[in-house]
């Protein structure tokens, strides 16, 4: 074998190397997305609950804020009364928001309407907002 074979050879084999390792970074890459977006989510962030301080929750008024990544919405119904829901309508996933005139939720998307209780008013809304299991502590809620 000539000096020139031998040198060719080794260039193929160090390309094909380079391609090889190329090609699994940029397959890894777009993977991992799908992958994160397709496994379930770890269980312990479940039994995590928010704490949120009574004041901040006015009477007929929606306090909003992130439960577990998503909004989600606490409001006063009546003194000392609170009741918690998911803030994602239930037609096609937008955030709803507080119509403290009609003191009803609104959809803005689709004009979907949900009540203080979460149930639907009007619009294309198949189902209620997600009740959360919302407690009083002391001078606390206690959303989860």
């Amino acid at each position: 074998m000539s000096d020139s074979s031998v040198n060719l050879s080794g260039r193929r084999t160090f390309l094909g190397g380079l391609l090889g390792a190329v090609g699994l970074v940029v397959t890894a890459a777009a993977a991992w997305p799908v992958w994160r977006f397709l496994a379930p989510q770890s269980g312990a962030g479940e039994l995590e609950k928010i704490v949120i301080a009574r004041g901040e929750v006015s009477l007929e008024q929606a306090h909003f804020f992130n439960f577990h990544g998503k909004p989600a919405v606490v409001l006063q119904v009546t003194p000392g009364q609170f009741a918690a829901f998911s803030a994602v309508c239930t037609h096609l996933g937008c955030v709803v928001k507080w119509v403290p005139e009609k003191q009803e939720f609104l959809c803005p998307c689709h004009a979907g309407r949900f009540s203080t209780e979460g149930k639907v008013l009007g619009g294309p809304p198949p189902k209620p907002l997600e009740l959360l299991p919302v407690a009083l502590v002391g001078d606390q809620l206690q959303v989860g």
